[in-house]
């Protein structure tokens, strides 16, 4: 991952990285491994991860049906 400064803007350039790590999920990653997770958590937050994405899923091709 790579971010260019342009014109000394630094500020621009640590917002722009912020994004990409976000949007690749980095972020989500480190602070779901900073901590020991119960394995019961762990599959219930998947589970609901899952039920999310199927719902917007599901929310889209609702969408697109009409």
């Amino acid at each position: 991952m790579e971010v260019h400064v342009v014109d000394n803007q630094v500020d621009r350039a640590v917002k722009t990285l912020k994004k990409m790590l976000r949007k690749e999920g980095v972020l989500t990653q480190l602070k779901e491994k900073r901590f020991y997770e119960k394995p019961s958590v762990k599959k219930r937050r998947k589970r609901a991860k899952a039920a999310k994405r199927r719902r917007r899923v599901e929310l889209r091709a609702a969408q697109r049906g009409r």
